[in-house]
């Protein structure tokens, strides 16, 4: 992307806000494959709330289809999606990685560029919930996060059980290692499975085991409690509030997590959530936990934000393709080994993320 047209764009922002009353200074910016973020200096007085009010306006005067302006660690921020965007690809960005703690999910890149990493088994992680509307990019980022577990972990730290109700979104992994049993699709199996893993859990606890860590991932959890019902509503609920202790972590994906369908308790134990682009403000908060994520401003295909703790980060999710996906496990079927770094380009030295404890960014 050329530093003119950025440099434009940059002029452009300051014009319209200095037009609303509301001056401020770009002081620079981060170009990611799939969105530009202009860092913004206000101008003594002028409110954060003003700011935010602006977004359409920017967003009509630089001709984009959206506009979202957030506030990250003291950085007011005008994130535009690119003209040009690209995806960005799981497995060079595997490359691209050092030591990856165990359990550890590669989600994609963040909002200035550093790969974003997720640890399960972080004191205030444990369980993930994946929210957006059609097309936000739910299923891949699910598929992202198992390929990364079961490409950077051997069966004697993470083995998982795979839900897809739909029979569509995980099947790709069918045969894969570190699978406890087949993919479940029908009711009778998703039921039995999960009735299993509260037996399971409850063994665990009395036994005193932690290894290996189980993960549980069900790819349209909305379809799961109504196909299943309430015997799946209570063993979710009973392995969201206890599953820690027992080193067993739960993925869900659905489009809108309401507790009317998942009930209260189970909606309050995931305490990470993925939320992916959504089609209203009032969707954004049911989908996050917390209002104010803007996630009716995502733009989709993978355009996510991780909230945590009321904190929300902003992220491009990481890419496989279900052809990568079935490669991924004939190796892995092959060697025993887990050698992501094999499929993809050499390792580039010195990139592995650091900062943030439970998010290994």
């Amino acid at each position: 992307m050329r530093r003119t047209y950025l440099d434009l764009q940059a002029n452009r922002i300051e014009v319209v806000l200095a037009s609303h009353r509301a001056p401020a200074r770009v002081t620079g910016g981060v170009v990611t494959p799939r969105q530009v973020r202009y860092h913004l200096a206000p101008a003594p007085g002028v409110r954060l709330r003003r700011l935010l009010g602006l977004a359409e306006e920017i967003a009509l005067a630089l001709d984009v289809p959206s506009c979202r302006i957030a506030r990250d660690h003291g950085v007011v921020a005008v994130e535009l999606p690119r003209a040009d965007p690209a995806p960005v690809a799981l497995l060079p960005l595997c490359s691209r990685l050092g030591h990856i703690p165990s359990c550890t999910a590669v989600l994609g890149l963040g909002d200035d560029g550093t790969p974003l990493l997720l640890a399960l088994a972080g004191a205030d992680v444990a369980h993930v919930l994946i929210a957006g509307s059609t097309g936000s990019g739910k299923t891949a980022l699910v598929r992202t996060m198992v390929a990364s577990l079961a490409a950077h972990n051997h069966l004697g730290q993470v083995q998982l059980v795979l839900i897809d109700p739909k029979g569509r979104g995980l099947l790709p992994f069918e045969g894969l290692p570190h699978l406890l049993s087949p993919i479940c699709c029908e009711a009778a199996q998703i039921e039995e499975r999960l009735s299993w893993l509260v037996a399971e859990m409850l063994r665990r606890d009395r036994e005193g085991i932690s290894a290996p860590r189980l993960v549980v991932v069900i790819d349209e959890l909305a379809e799961v409690v109504a196909s299943v019902g309430d015997p799946a509503v209570e063993a979710l609920t009973r392995l969201t509030q206890r599953g820690r202790e027992a080193s067993i972590h739960v993925i869900a994906a659905m489009q809108k997590p309401s507790a009317s369908l998942l009930g209260p308790l189970m909606k309050a134990n995931f305490p990470v959530r993925l939320v992916g682009s959504v089609t209203s403000a009032d969707d954004a908060r049911v989908a996050a936990g917390v209002p104010g994520t803007q996630a009716e401003r995502l733009s989709g295909r993978g355009d996510f934000v991780l909230v945590h703790r009321g904190q929300c980060l902003r992220f491009q999710a990481a890419y496989i393709t279900a052809d990568e996906v079935r490669s991924l496990v004939a190796r892995l079927r092959e060697s025993g080994l887990t050698a992501c770094r094999r499929l993809a380009a050499p390792k580039v030295e010195g990139c592995a993320p650091g900062g943030h404890p439970q998010t290994g960014r």
